[in-house]
This record gives structure tokens, C-alpha cells and sequence, in this order.
């Protein structure tokens, strides 16, 4: 069975979907498209931007959604999932890729999410670390005995977790972590703390537009980072998602859950290939790859 997933920030870069644009007339008309809901000149970011341009959240997360849902729709008939799952911002992708949300839908709640945490950012110095070489349960136990706001944020694969919250919290955190063992505690080059409570502001903000916004019966499960398991009730997604902002990605479990329900073959869908790495670190028996048209 085929798993198709889809990446989320982080995965973009200078140049990204340019071939797209210039090879498929369907990928400029989709893009143009964007131009016009966005308000500005994505595509000119996209391909023409320094890599702070790309950092900017609000170019960031409609930038890698538009390059992985273009490439979804280039495929055509040849794209066929069984199932779908994407990282964090990824599960837009994910769910326009199996019909649950229009393409114009989705693009204006990316935005919207993308702002709207932006904002929250603003309102408190936060940030995010990676964690290599731990258990996630003693990551887990260390967070909850510091002092101030900081919690597991994303799962990404054994040994391998980030911790999210208020900046000196995340800072004593690593202190402790490299103290108890872990091979690395090193603070993200991140806007804020996604994935943590303090993203509130946010989840409020994004919630009244998704409850606002039509989800439809999809083709094929998806399985969400805040549940972990196949989901295809259109009232059962929305409710994930809008609690995706203040939980953690749990995408070591939802990549488990996905084999365990019959995934053989895993195809990364937009820029980069980090989830293949991932995948590859929680199944080394499940084939892994790129989608090319």
C-alpha cells in the first residue's frame, strides 16, 4: 500500500517550484492562482528570494503547501494514495491531496495559521530544540520539572524529538538534557515555540476559520499528527486540526500506525526529503522515496 506524506517548515528553498511553473501549464495557472488569494507575489519569493525571504512564516508555510499540493495535482492520475499523513503544516497538503479541503480553501487557512502564529510569536520570547539521544519519556519527565512553559513538541523519530516553549525554559531544559545523557540539546533557528501552549492565541484564531470552512468526505484516511490513527470523518479532522497547533506531532506513531495498517512504500510529496530520513529511522523494512513527474 501506498503512503503518501507531505513536509512542512523547514523543507523550503531558494528556487523551490520553479520547474513546476515552467514545465506544467497547470502548476502556472495554480500558482498565479495563489498570487491572487495571497495578495502578493509568492511565486516571486518562491523562485527569486534570499533564503531570509523564505524564512519568513508567512512566506514559509504557504510556500511549502503550494509546492507539495502543485505537484500533487501534476501527478494526475498517477498519484493514487492509500493513505496520506503530513508533518505539522503538511497535513493541509495532506488533506487537499485526498479531497478533504479545496485548494483555494486550504491556501487561505495556511495563510491565516501562518499569520496567526506569527502574531502568537510576537507575544513572548519562545523557541524550540531538537533532542537526539534520549528516551521520550525521560525528555518528557525532565520538561515537566522545569520551571516555566515547555513541552515534547514533535516526535520525529526514536531518539530524535523537539521540545517547544518560553526561551529560558527550553534553555535550562537542554542544560538539563546534555546533563542526563542526551547526544544533543541544541536550540532551533525557529520563530517561536509551534506546538506548545503558548501557540493558544493562535489556535483560537485559526479555529473560527476552519469551523467557518467546508471539509468534505476524503478518498483515503489520513492519519493526523494529533490522533495518530486512519481518519476520514470530515467533523473528526476539523476538530484535529484545530487542536494541531497546541499539540504535539506525534509522527513517529502516525508513520507506526500507517505500517501497521498495511504501508509499504512511503512518497514524500514537496520540497526536500527529510520525512524519508525520518521514516527510514522508525522502519528500515518500508521503501521510501520522492514523487517525480
Amino acid at each position: 500500500m501506498k503512503a503518501y506524506i507531505f513536509p512542512g517548515q523547514g523543507a523550503q528553498f531558494k528556487g523551490m517550484g520553479q520547474d513546476l511553473y515552467e514545465k506544467s501549464s497547470l502548476a502556472k495557472e495554480l500558482f498565479e492562482k495563489a498570487n491572487d488569494i495571497l495578495g502578493f507575489s509568492i511565486t516571486r519569493v518562491m523562485f527569486e528570494g534570499t533564503d531570509e525571504d523564505l524564512k519568513q512564516t508567512k512566506v514559509t508555510q504557504p510556500a511549502v503547501f503550494l509546492h507539495s499540493v502543485i505537484l500533487t495535482k501534476v501527478l494526475g492520475d498517477s498519484f493514487k494514495p492509500d493513505m496520506v499523513a503530513g508533518h505539522s503544516l503538511g497535513e493541509f497538503s495532506a488533506l487537499v491531496a485526498n479531497g478533504t479541503l479545496k485548494f483555494e480553501d486550504a491556501l487561505t487557512l495556511v495563510s491565516k495559521r501562518a499569520r496567526a502564529m506569527q502574531k502568537a510569536c510576537e507575544l513572548e520570547e519562545s523557541t524550540m530544540a531538537a533532542v537526539m539521544g534520549l528516551e521520550d519519556h525521560l525528555v518528557e519527565a525532565i520538561c515537566a520539572d522545569v520551571k516555566g512553559t515547555v513541552v515534547a513538541a514533535n516526535y520525529n523519530c526514536p531518539g530524535q524529538l523537539v521540545i517547544s516553549g518560553e526561551l529560558l525554559a527550553v534553555e535550562k531544559t537542554c542544560e538539563e538534557l546534555k546533563e542526563r545523557g542526551a547526544k544533543r540539546a541544541m536550540i532551533l533557528p525557529v520563530g517561536g515555540a509551534f506546538h506548545s501552549p503558548l501557540m493558544e492565541p493562535a489556535r483560537e484564531e485559526l479555529a473560527a476559520a476552519i469551523e467557518e470552512t467546508e471539509f468534505n468526505k476524503p478518498v483515503c484516511p489520513v492519519y493526523q499528527n494529533v490522533s495518530t490513527f486512519a481518519v476520514t470523518d470530515p467533523a473528526e479532522i476539523k476538530k484535529n486540526l484545530i487542536f494541531q497547533l497546541t499539540a504535539p506531532v506525534k509522527w513517529t506513531q502516525s508513520v507506526q500506525n500507517m505500517i501497521k495498517d498495511g504501508a509499504t512504500e512511503f512518497i514524500e510529496v514537496g520540497p526536500g526529503r527529510v520525512l524519508q530520513g525520518l521514516v527510514k529511522k522508525i522502519d528500515r523494512n518500508v521503501e521510501v522515496r520522492s514523487a517525480e513527474v
